[in-house]
């Protein structure tokens, strides 16, 4: 059996396909599953050495989807044949690109019937990140206002639904007409007739005009919630960061005991941006994608929200765009171009 591995050693990263086996003798609380489907997003290689996970080869691939062939003598949540989703730990010795991978039940759900196996593998992720940001850290309610940064990703795109869902006001910017055209045409699955979202703000035309249209749209209040897809920390930068906000258009947009959520790992904040968050009595709080498979002190209100985001997928509420499943021979390659940002993510179907 063969799974895909990073070889961390080098310059870049490099991608192979190793042979791997699995024990004859299944542990008492893990679950052996058949992979349908697997989720690849890029390596954060940084991380792995913070939390002390140092290993020759990496797996790669861990949103998988499948279903369950055998349980350990323990297993009590799944039984063979049901099918299950969700996200291997940081330290899991599997690849999900395995044919057959062994994990701990905890980390597992049920995976709706109606959902297509790598429809979940290739959002789960985004859909966790969302749930994180709105419910975890913003603390997200009804009347709320929510600026969404990039709404046009499949990640932006997925806290707009869930806001919607529960009646938060949504603003987003748009970095592409095309981007611009499908937000603006986003509408609820309920036949309510208001767009989803309340404003797109085309910042590839003019990305100045971010502070003064939301301030004009709240009637100078600011927003509730900001959530961020990255940060410029300078006037001036490289053309693929162009498009991102300044850091302190983010902290002035945002109203009086606001919550900014921000992706980016290496923020800093001068003293006046740290006065103006002061003044208004706002928060920061920074999104780790990982957080939640890193440790295990809150295990069962993961599982509440990977069954909850599953569910939501289900019934329409959260609705990912559809992402191409590549076969599993052309998997080194497109892992390749998704470690390099090229392609944001992917889906092998296997």
């Amino acid at each position: 059996m063969k799974g895909l591995y990073c070889r961390a050693g080098h310059a870049e990263p490099k991608f192979v396909i190793q042979e791997t086996v699995l024990p004859d003798v299944l542990g008492s609380h893990l679950v052996r599953v058949q992979v349908k489907a697997c989720g690849l997003s890029p390596l954060d290689l940084k991380l792995l050495n913070d939390v002390g996970i140092q290993r020759d080869l990496i797996p790669v691939g861990r949103e998988v989807s499948g279903v369950v062939l055998q349980v350990g003598a323990k297993v009590s949540f799944f039984q063979p044949q049901d099918e299950v989703v969700g996200i291997l730990p940081l330290d899991s010795p599997c690849s999900g690109l395995c044919e057959l991978i062994d994990i701990d039940e905890h980390y597992l759900v049920q995976k709706p019937e109606k959902l297509s196996p790598v429809c979940v593998a290739g959002a789960l992720r985004d859909g966790l990140s969302a749930y994180t940001a709105l419910h975890t850290h913003a603390r997200m309610a009804a009347g709320h206002t929510l600026l969404v940064l990039d709404g046009g990703s499949s990640f932006g795109l997925m806290c707009i639904q869930l806001a919607c869902y529960h009646g938060v006001k949504v603003f987003t910017t748009s970095h592409t007409p095309e981007e611009h055209t499908f937000l603006e045409q986003l509408r609820p699955s309920v036949g309510v007739q208001d767009p989803l979202v309340a404003k797109v703000i085309p910042v590839y035309k003019d990305q100045s005009e971010l502070l003064s249209v939301v301030m004009e749209e709240t009637g100078g209040l600011g927003v509730d919630i900001v959530i961020d897809s990255g940060v410029r920390l300078q006037e001036k930068e490289s053309d693929e960061r162009k498009l991102l906000p300044h850091k302190h258009d983010i902290i002035s947009v945002l109203g009086v005991g606001g919550h900014w959520v921000t992706s980016h790992k290496e923020l800093q904040l001068d003293p006046p941006d740290c006065r103006l968050l002061h003044l208004k009595s706002a928060s920061l709080t920074f999104l780790n994608h990982e957080v939640w498979t890193a440790s295990s002190a809150q295990q069962g209100r993961y599982l509440h929200i990977l069954k909850d985001i599953v569910e939501k997928m289900s019934t329409g509420v959260l609705r990912p765009q559809p992402e191409e499943a590549v076969p599993l021979y052309e998997a080194t390659v497109t892992m390749e171009t998704v470690q390099r940002h090229q392609k944001k993510k992917a889906v092998v179907q296997l």
